[in-house]
């Protein structure tokens, strides 16, 4: 309960400075003349883009613009419109900044600097990082559970959450390859396939961690406590994907969700006095600092690094601590039920 106000309290402060410093830029006039200046003639500047030139038909002069783009733009869909309120964006905030205004948010994004026509290159990384640490987790697990651990004698592993945790590292990595496309490019697309699955991922551990807390093994008992998370978490979905991308309230669900399954951990590796609770309280604590950092949403750092890249840079050791009790906890389970059955 403690934990739940802690983290209330820190949210509220944080909008606080949200709307102290997340203006919307967009709304700023100059940034909209800019734009409609950039439509008519392709140019921001001395800056000029070769598919922003229209015939009198509106139609491209020398064909549709993805045939003009470079080959790796060509995917990431930087049209006209969006090359136009980049660049107008960057040449307003390098404005304010000599004017010593803090960055506004665009169409409710920071302003970030494109590498290579990826949109925020630091939390790609950081995401393609988190996917290859959550690969290694997974693979470490399934050579200790079918090569290292006994098997019982109907030729199964001892450890009844084996199948539980190989669903759970599918969509973990899962949701790390669409924060990297989507980071790479944010369109609605990409922006819904990213949400959807981390959603999906942060509603199934919530039932595994309610699983392994209650030490469920029946399997129509879980299918039954597995019913209204499932029904939740797809309702959400289908709410965000064909009615609103509600962005705030999204954040809300996953949160209230990843804070349930931190408190049942918790309570949990007090009450069993696992072997190694050490590990799963470093990573709760580390997943509660990691959440306010996120829900703190400062701009970026020279263009590059923001809260959610911070975020994701601190996944990356946690995920390794958390497969890391995962195995414990497989060697442990096994260890008990091999003693009860001699």
């Amino acid at each position: 309960m403690e934990i739940c106000r802690l983290l209330l309290f820190f949210a509220a402060i944080s909008s606080i400075f949200r709307l102290i410093h997340a203006t919307s830029g967009d709304a700023d006039p100059i940034y909209q003349a800019c734009v409609g200046h950039c439509k008519e003639t392709g140019c921001v500047g001395e800056k000029c883009f070769q598919h922003c030139n229209f015939s009198s038909g509106e139609n491209p002069i020398d064909g549709p613009w993805y045939l003009q783009e470079p080959l790796y733009q060509r995917w990431k869909q930087w049209d006209c419109l969006s090359d136009c309120r980049y660049h107008c964006m960057i040449a307003r905030e390098e404005g304010r900044q000599k004017l010593g205004l803090q960055p506004s948010k665009y169409h409710r994004k920071w302003p970030f600097q494109r590498v290579y026509g990826i949109q925020e290159p630091v939390s790609v990384a950081f995401s393609v990082l988190n996917l290859a640490i959550q690969f290694h987790g997974w693979v470490s697990f399934f050579i200790l559970v079918n090569y290292n651990l006994p098997f019982s004698p109907k030729k199964k592993p001892y450890y009844e959450y084996t199948g539980l945790w190989h669903i759970y590292a599918i969509l973990s990595m899962n949701s790390w390859i669409w924060s990297a496309v989507s980071h790479s490019r944010d369109v609605e697309l990409t922006e819904k396939l990213d949400y959807s699955s981390v959603v999906a991922f942060i509603g199934y551990s919530l039932l595994v961690a309610i699983l392994r807390a209650f030490n469920v093994r029946d399997e129509a008992s879980r299918v039954m406590i597995a019913a209204p998370i499932v029904a939740f978490v797809t309702t959400h979905i289908l709410y965000l994907n064909f009615y609103q991308l509600d962005y705030g309230l999204n954040i809300k669900v996953c949160v209230a969700m990843t804070m349930l399954q931190f408190i049942l951990w918790v309570v949990w590796a007090g009450f069993t006095r696992h072997p190694s609770r050490w590990k799963l309280w470093l990573v709760v604590a580390g997943g509660i600092l990691s959440t306010l950092i996120k829900i703190y949403d400062f701009p970026p750092y020279m263009g590059y690094v923001d809260a959610d890249a911070l975020w994701h840079a601190m996944s990356i050791p946690l995920t390794y601590l958390w497969w890391s009790f995962v195995r414990d906890d497989s060697q442990f389970g096994t260890t008990t039920l091999t003693k009860k059955a001699q």
